[in-house]
């Protein structure tokens, strides 16, 4: 199998389920889209706690010491907030996706869609097209978080470098398919865009594993699935629309946590 066949398949399963969530957003009211949101909101809340239970890894906790993981995870958080906060990760996808926006000429999407009857026919063209263009970047941000963040993106992408097959991504790839269409039946084609995250992430750990020579150890691994999971709950408190987290900027923490788990072992 060459290396870098899972990422590619990842991607034409997002672009493919984005058509379809277009073409079906196009044909829902925008109570119905609010609601594929909210629902999308408590399932990546679900996957998000799944994956931070990874905090209870007995391979963590024979690395760190028993009291150490949740440590572990609130350093990475911090450190890699401060981090992410000070390079101005959140503002520049948001740029970028804005950029993405601007460069395919305001693609439609269900925020094309007729407004429904209770909206203010006041807003005229200028405010439906910042509308477009804010759940285009909002579609872009949340969509390149949920497909980069959980444990199948780091260990798939991984494993299709060292050469161990590709099935986690094609795993991923049947997963992201379905949430690509529910996605971007609510915020359009800015899903699609997320694409290019996708390549890069994937695509750069696909190389990383290529230089790696073996997998990563359990240890650091469950330190950065319980730190994904906690940015999740960040994701769907946006889908949510419960607060703003800005998920972007606490990204450095996925690269801190296994930096700080060798380190504490090392310690030991």
């Amino acid at each position: 199998m060459i290396p870098g066949a899972g990422t590619l398949v990842n991607v034409a399963t997002v672009l493919l389920g984005s058509g379809l969530g277009v073409l079906l957003g196009n044909r829902l009211p925008t109570r119905t889209r609010e609601l594929v949101t909210d629902a999308l909101g408590l399932v990546t809340l679900l996957i998000a706690a799944t994956s931070a239970m990874e905090v209870l890894s007995p391979d963590l906790s024979d690395a760190v010491g028993s009291s150490a993981p949740v440590l572990v995870v609130l350093g990475a958080m911090l450190v890699g907030g401060i981090v992410g906060s000070t390079l101005r990760l959140e503002q520049r996808v948001e740029q970028l996706g804005a950029w993405l926006q601007r460069r395919l000429g305001g693609a439609s999407g269900p925020g094309d869609a007729a407004p429904d009857a209770a909206a203010p026919e006041a807003a005229g063209p200028g405010a439906a097209a910042g509308e477009r263009r804010r759940r285009f970047v909002e579609g872009f941000v949340v969509a390149s978080l949920v497909f980069c963040t959980g444990p199948l993106t780091i260990l798939g992408s991984l494993n299709d470098g060292l050469g161990n097959g590709a099935d986690q991504l094609y795993l991923k790839s049947t997963l992201d398919f379905f949430a690509a269409i529910a996605f971007a039946a609510s915020f359009g084609w800015g899903v699609a865009a997320s694409v290019l995250t996708v390549v890069t992430v994937q695509g750069g750990l696909t190389l990383v594993g290529l230089a790696l020579g073996d997998v990563l150890p359990d240890a650091q691994l469950a330190a950065i699935t319980a730190t994904g999971g906690l940015l999740l709950v960040g994701v769907a408190l946006r889908l949510l629309r419960i607060r703003e987290v800005a998920v972007a900027d606490l990204l450095p923490a996925l690269l801190v946590a296994p930096l700080l788990v060798t380190a504490l072992a090392a310690y030991r």
